[in-house]
């Protein structure tokens, strides 16, 4: 299913990682973020299920994964903190990125596993299929891009180190970096450090993943809680816990890490 031709689906975006830019000689691929450290232990990596992630993506999902009120919140940050005619990358996308529909960018290239999903979605120019958990490397021109995107979906990488650093290498300097996400998961292809664990220590996980690859800025935190949660007295039962898991609750808690290669524009 991934190896058919997007042509079927959107003859004007192919299945390629976009043009190579012209003009200026480009950084090196040896220019990707230094590790300085390992985050997770290997029981951290760990999926419940161990079948190919290509495999589990394999049919298209045209739903979305949270609530409207976590979406409404997605593409007010990204109104505050995207510029016009800029280029992003929307890592791990799908069939919607939540880009504001007023804004117009140089470029947006998309990323998944299911060419499916990607073709349909009208915001992308280009988009390329592949798995992050079997090669993180990014067949993308180092510096590129002005803005990477990651939607409610790193709770799913194994190897979120090399990843950032990848992310690390094609943001361009003072380029931004933007990882969203709620209560909500495929709870057996998480993995196991984000499956065990709060809100709370979530946070402090993709804080590490930033902090981990020498050169981002200390992550921002955005969160926008529901008011039971907002206000420290949830009073949860496990049955509610439970529910809001499998995104039967009213309405989604919204975090949101915001970090830039070298420093923070003005």
């Amino acid at each position: 299913m991934l190896c058919a031709p997007p042509q079927t689906l959107r003859p004007s975006r192919p299945l390629l990682p976009p043009p190579r830019c012209s003009g200026s000689a480009q950084p090196s691929p040896s220019s990707a973020g230094n590790i300085r450290r390992q985050v997770l232990q290997p029981e951290g990596r760990a999926k419940l299920d161990p079948r190919s992630d290509r495999d589990f993506y394999a049919f298209p999902r045209l739903v979305k994964h949270v609530d409207d009120g976590f979406l409404a919140t997605l593409t007010d940050l990204y109104r505050e903190r995207l510029r016009p005619e800029s280029d992003v990358l929307d890592l791990m996308s799908s069939w919607v990125s939540h880009l504001p529909p007023e804004m117009r960018f140089r470029r947006v290239v998309g990323h998944g596993l299911n060419a499916q999903e990607l073709a349909k979605n009208p915001r992308l120019d280009y988009f390329f299929v592949s798995d992050l958990n079997r090669e993180q490397r990014l067949e993308l021109e180092s510096a590129s891009f002005d803005a990477v995107l990651c939607t409610v979906s790193v709770q799913y990488l194994q190897s979120p180190e090399k990843v950032f650093a990848e992310i690390y290498r094609v943001l361009k300097p003072g380029g931004v970096c933007i990882v969203s996400f709620s209560n909500r998961m495929f709870y057996e292809k998480a993995i196991g450090a984000w499956r065990e664990g709060s809100a709370y220590s979530r946070v402090q996980l993709v804080t590490q993943y930033f902090q981990c690859v020498e050169g981002f800025t200390q992550p921002e935190v955005v969160r926008r809680l529901p008011p039971s949660d907002a206000g420290g007295k949830s009073g949860s039962s496990p049955l509610e816990a439970l529910m809001r898991l499998f995104g039967q609750a009213n309405s989604d808690p919204f975090y949101a890490l915001i970090s830039y290669r070298n420093f923070k524009p003005m």
